[in-house]
């Protein structure tokens, strides 16, 4: 069976949680969303061996951030999921790249924020080369910069980026991952 040609499914059933990141119950994806219930999410900063940095321009079809540049890898985790293992499965849907958990060095825990779309998030650092074959129904490209080119890029146009990613990147930890200078 092919993936839809839509950038997400409102079909998808997600673990809703409480504010400690509690499972207290399951909702559609679409509900979720429509009530703005706290649930889980996964972040992936790729950075190659030469220290590049894969940034994901996100699809135009996605309900959220179309079309925006975003961390190389996002997704929800999806109910009875946890986060390492969400972490690796999106990789592998949205790039293409199949990794064992022991790969993805988690390097934060973000508890919900309205930026981050009332999710709690887990960001993971992937560290090499891999070859990729993007999702396009989620993955309109990816692009190249350093961390350091990143953060002056979204200093001077930040509508060129998904919220979550500009909230990510002003948390210690990521930018600590990806080299750059405390804020």
């Amino acid at each position: 069976m092919n993936p839809p040609e839509v950038g997400q499914s409102p079909d998808e059933i997600f673990d809703v949680v409480d504010v400690h990141d509690v499972v207290v119950g399951r909702e559609f994806r679409r509900e979720i969303h429509r009530r703005g219930l706290l649930h889980r999410a996964i972040h992936i900063f790729w950075l190659r061996a030469d220290g590049m940095l894969c940034l994901q321009r996100r699809s135009y079809a996605k309900d959220n951030c179309p079309g925006a540049l975003s961390s190389s890898c996002a997704g929800h985790v999806d109910a009875g999921e946890d986060y390492q293992t969400a972490a690796v499965r999106e990789l592998h849907e949205e790039l293409g790249i199949m990794v064992s958990a022991e790969q993805l060095a988690e390097i934060d825990y973000a508890p919900c924020h309205p930026d981050l779309g009332n999710e709690f998030v887990r960001s993971y650092v992937l560290k090499g080369d891999y070859p990729t074959r993007l999702a396009r129904f989620e993955v309109d490209a990816i692009v190249w910069r350093s961390p350091a080119e990143t953060e002056a890029w979204a200093r001077t146009d930040s509508s060129c980026f998904a919220t979550p990613l500009m909230h990510l990147l002003r948390r210690g930890s990521v930018r600590a991952a990806l080299g750059l200078a405390a804020l």
